[in-house]
């Protein structure tokens, strides 16, 4: 019984083939043009954070009693993998980290319960407890951050007008929210002294209720009549701050005015809210998140064109800055890859032309745009968009997709070269190399299962490498046994036919003869059919390839040592996790010692903006002051709030301005700001990291995890490739304790907690009542006068009102002393854990190298470590671990694919095992690569190593393939073994030198470039290994011997 012969069909059927041709071309255009636009492709931030704020309380009794409860609550919820905490005065914030395994769509169900969970105990956290708050919007990215700024307007107007601003973005079309950034909340300040209080007689509850009093809203009735309703509406609700002066008090039998006793002006919070600061300017920010599966070219476009017209309508004198562009950063990447794609079209042409002719070339170069619009389809139906994971995969699959139309067109050449006729060759070519192909290209895409497969942030950040991948190739095949039989129909020349000299040939006649004397260029061959492969660098080929089945173990010895020193080579590459990114702006970090004030951090904030002032080659710079950067850019590693912390982002004109200004910047702050903990990085690609080498230190007692650091800290800094290293927590606050005679205290009706909230009110300020003014609501804070809040020496003369209504000094019931405390404490699944971090500026070097370094120099302190304490590696080591878990779990499905598709196409599990172990080979071509350039071996070239392998079982089943083929044929089987290795040469090495040079233009590719020159060295090697090494192998495998 006949099989079913596709490519036979395909030219019974020329028309359809023409309309399928013309219809996925058609398809494919419009598919790139709807295709999603972003920088980075999207992963799943599986972190929750939740906040709780209890006033008054020190950070050893928040970490006591509403932290640990919380973390222990949260331990119950599923998927959970990390609980990390922070503890400050009055604050407590949990870190909810989901294991990398949690399928994303299970997601928001974990964070529903975490809110559940937490609800569930809200009755056992301590009386007067703010929250718990929730924030698992941590992913939310804001690609376009605008700065309104303004001289002569204060934060209250530049708000007014940022609200219409907002209004006109979220017109926009795929702005899915804007954010204001930096806001200062108002607020109307009533200014009492409290020694004047006491002489009136007065206290601040008193003044508290009058103005609360008079500014209620409270129903008045309403009066219902025969035809409507009437409603009264009693006057006496504050409409300006002077109706506050005016408010009447009574005291002593007087009347007086809250404006005689009282200073009542309008201004803004204090102290400040984090700021927001553009160019050295106070200003507002407003952050745009696109929504989600947005182009991001095209929501660029639409913001430029709403931002030239919203700043048409601004007040003269507000300015609309750009401070991050999010689609031009996108729109330089995907010019990059798509110039780097062109390039690569171009190198394979080239290939093929030169290779196989002008003719012959055509009909491969004609099948790549058709298969690139049928990957484009394919990507739009899997939701794939296009970014820098996407885009270094279609290059990548550019130099595979032409090797099954090699293969097939290069068959069908070499029967017409033996005389057959059109149909029949292509038909052959089908049987002989259909199965074949599609084993190779099965076994290629199995290549790239573990990163399908892989359940982590690297794997759903690395995913669309084996989508696009195994799109391209399963589509390059469809194309080489249906498309590509009709166009050699149609394009191939006769080899038979007389020979006419070409236009190149006239002009170049010694590349004529190069192509000759290596079996390329236009076919014309006359004679029987093996004259083929007769000519004389043929024949010096099939020379080779016996001798070195005649030397066998020679061959498989020398192959196997430089194997084992390959493998012992590797350790002398560097490893990495994710290269840096290319995007062009600086982060720089400001942090100040544990318990600085606020305006303090401002004061350093503004130290370095004169210096950014002076620099050049700086397009603009922003400072977030008591917070870092919202995510404008997805891997970024965001830093929560802190009063003591502020950061820089600088956007330089290039990437050579930005390492020029790292190296001054580097060196500048090293002098100029001497108390202050400063670190100056790039932005990253991959999960964020943060600081590249880390390790903690765990345990139950603070003072002893804190000595362990230390000497930890210690040993780092002996590392000569460590940079300011550091705990990121280990010092004290300074503490004003304020010890209450309890005897004395009861004698004059007063409680501890009367103290307390005195207090507070003085320095801090109580609420009263709010202010209505139209949209807002302002609070109107009673508080201290400004030298009893800020001189500390007078607070023992504050003047306390008791029970009998007379004041009495502070001092006369409580005691000042000065100490410090613990102003913050960091805890990890509910132990107290301190990260020693350390910063590399040497670009030479890698984190895990340094790592590896210092790892057994704390072996010694391991080793006499207390029962209960730690020590673990953390940073860029820990992440490509978890990265690497999950793609080592995959390996298992990969060979079982593998050995599955081999044994249907060969049919011999002994066949299959010799196949499969050519595979490693190939790490031989891609440690003499990556230590030739001097390339690290990162995430992304352990993908490529792992896709390299299915690329080099590939090329091994198609020759033993062609083996078992030629041994059913009458050959001996030395004679096919020779024979086979001397047939497949040509495409072989042709499909090897299209994959290899079209991965060229990746090499300039930061982030791919390693994977290129892996794969591209172990291309090389691996087609020698597959020509010379595997023949080699079969004989000796089955013992053959020469007939």
């Amino acid at each position: 019984m006949k099989r079913f012969n596709l490519s036979e069909w395909a030219l019974a059927h020329q028309p359809l083939i023409r309309y399928l041709i013309v219809a996925l071309a058609i398809v494919g255009v419009m598919s790139y043009q709807k295709l999603g636009q972003s920088e980075d492709p999207p992963f799943t931030f599986k972190v929750m954070v939740v906040r709780a704020d209890w006033p008054g309380a020190s950070a050893r009794e928040v970490e006591e009693q509403v932290t640990d409860r919380i973390e222990k609550k949260l331990q119950e919820v599923p998927h959970v993998d990390i609980l990390r905490s922070y503890s400050r005065p009055g604050e407590a914030v949990v870190l909810f980290i989901a294991r990398d395994s949690t399928p994303p769509g299970e997601v928001p169900e974990m964070f529903y319960q975490v809110r559940k969970k937490i609800g569930d105990i809200k009755g056992q956290l301590p009386a007067g407890l703010r929250g718990p708050f929730f924030n698992d919007e941590f992913g939310d990215v804001f690609g376009n951050i605008y700065a309104l700024t303004g001289d002569g307007f204060d934060q209250a107007q530049l708000k007014a007008a940022a609200e219409k601003v907002r209004a006109e973005l979220l017109r926009v079309p795929n702005v899915a929210k804007v954010e204001l950034i930096g806001e200062q909340e108002q607020r109307i300040y009533v200014d009492l002294s409290n020694s004047r209080l006491a002489t009136l007689g007065l206290d601040v509850q008193t003044v508290t209720e009058a103005l609360a009093r008079q500014n209620a809203v409270a129903p008045g009735g309403y009066f219902e009549t025969r035809d409507e309703r009437i409603y009264l509406r009693p006057s006496g609700a504050y409409d300006t701050v002077e109706a506050i002066r005016e408010t009447r008090i009574r005291a002593g039998g007087r009347e007086l005015r809250i404006g005689d006793i009282a200073r009542v002006a309008r201004g803004f919070v204090e102290p400040p809210a984090p700021r927001f600061r553009f160019r050295g300017q106070d200003a507002l920010g407003l952050g745009v998140s696109m929504a989600k599966g947005g182009d991001i070219i095209a929501l660029g476009r639409d913001l430029k064109a709403a931002i030239a017209r919203i700043q048409a309508q601004l007040p003269v004198g507000m300015e609309l800055g750009e401070v991050a562009s999010q689609p031009d950063s996108v729109r330089r990447s995907i010019d990059e890859f798509v110039w780097s794609l062109a390039e690569a079209v171009i190198i394979v042409l080239v290939v093929c032309f030169f290779s196989l002719g002008l003719r012959t070339g055509l009909v491969v170069a004609l099948s790549i745009p058709l298969v690139l619009a049928v990957t484009f389809f394919g990507m739009r139906m899997f939701d794939v968009g296009l970014h820098k994971i996407s885009l270094g995969a279609l290059i990548l699959a550019l130099g595979l997709l032409v090797d099954d139309a090699i293969i097939a067109v290069e068959m069908m050449l070499v029967k017409m070269e033996q005389g057959w006729e059109r149909s029949k060759a292509a038909a052959f070519a089908y049987t002989s190399t259909a199965g074949p192909m599609l084993s190779g290209t099965l076994v290629t895409v199995a290549g790239f299962l573990p990163i399908a497969t892989a359940q982590s942030s690297v794997g759903e950040y690395t995913r669309s490498i084996f989508q696009v991948n195994a799109i391209a190739l399963l589509a390059s095949w469809l194309a080489a046994v249906v498309v590509v039989p009709y166009l050699g129909y149609l394009l191939l020349p006769d080899p038979r036919a007389p020979r006419h000299s070409s236009w190149l040939a006239k002009r170049f006649p010694r590349l004529e003869r190069l192509q000759e004397r290596i079996g390329l260029g236009e076919p014309h061959y006359e004679g029987d059919e093996d004259a083929v492969f007769r000519t004389p660098f043929y024949n010096r080929f099939r020379a080779l390839v016996d001798a070195c089945v005649a030397r066998r173990g020679w061959v498989i010895g020398a192959t196997l040592a430089i194997f084992v020193a390959a493998l012992a080579g590797f350790g002398l590459v560097q490893q990495q996790f994710f290269p840096n990114s290319t995007r062009l702006e600086l982060l720089v970090d400001l942090r100040l010692p544990e318990g600085a004030s606020l305006r303090a951090t401002q004061a350093e904030v503004e130290k370095l903006e004169a210096i950014l002032a002076g620099e050049q080659g700086i397009t603009n710079y922003v400072a977030y002051v008591g917070s870092g950067s919202p995510r404008f850019y997805l891997p970024l590693d965001q830093q929560l709030p802190a009063a003591n912390f502020a950061q820089f982002v600088v956007l330089t004109d290039d990437i050579e301005a930005r390492e020029a200004l790292r190296s001054r910047l580097i060196a500048r702050l090293k002098t100029d700001f001497p108390n202050v903990l400063t670190n100056v990085i790039r932005l990253e690609n991959g999960p964020p990291v943060g600081y590249p080498v880390q390790f903690r230190v765990l345990g139950p007692d603070i003072p002893t995890v804190r000595r362990l650091a230390g000497e930890v800290a210690a040993v780092m800094r002996g590392n000569p490739h460590l940079a300011d290293v550091h705990p990121d927590w280990d010092e004290q606050s300074k503490v004003l304790h304020v010890e209450v005679d309890q005897h004395k205290a009861r004698l004059l009706g007063l409680s501890t907690q009367d103290v307390a909230n005195f207090l507070n009110t003085s320095l801090r300020g109580l609420t009263a009542t709010s202010y209505r003014e139209g949209i807002e609501s302002i609070d109107v804070v009673l508080r201290a006068d400004t030298l009893e809040r800020d001189a500390l020496s007078m607070v023992s003369e504050l003047s306390i009102p008791t029970r009998a209504g007379k004041p009495v000094p502070l001092g006369q019931v409580a005691s000042i002393g000065y100490g410090f405390e613990q102003g913050l404490v960091w805890r990890r699944n509910r132990e107290p854990a301190i990260t020693v971090r350390g910063q590399i500026y040497d670009t030479r070097i890698q984190a895990p190298t340094v790592t590896a370094q210092i790892e057994p120099q704390l072996a010694e302190l391991r080793a006499r470590l207390p029962a209960g304490y730690r020590i673990e590696a953390g940073g860029a080591v820990e992440e490509s671990a978890k990265g690497q878990g999950s793609v080592n779990a995959g390996f298992p499905l990969f060979l079982a694919v593998v050995f599955t598709v081999l044994m249907v196409q060969l049919g011999s599990f002994s066949r299959t095992t010799m196949v499969v172990l050519t595979a490693p080979l190939g790490l031989i071509g891609v440690v003499l690569f990556l230590l030739l350039f001097n390339q690290p071996f990162g995430f992304v070239a352990m993908l490529g190593t792992i896709a390299l392998f299915g690329m080099i079982m590939r090329n091994s089943v198609i020759l033993v393939d062609q083996i078992e083929q030629d041994v059913a044929r009458g050959l001996s089987v030395w004679d096919a073994i020779v024979e086979s290795a001397v047939r497949r040469l040509r495409p072989i090495a042709l499909t090897a030198a299209a994959a290899v040079l079209a991965m060229i233009p990746l090499t300039r590719s930061t982030f791919f470039g390693p994977m290129a020159v892996a794969i591209m060295g172990g291309l090389i090697v691996a087609t020698l290994l597959t020509l010379l090494f595997v023949p080699a192998l079969y004989a000796a495998w089955y013992r053959v011997r020469r007939a």
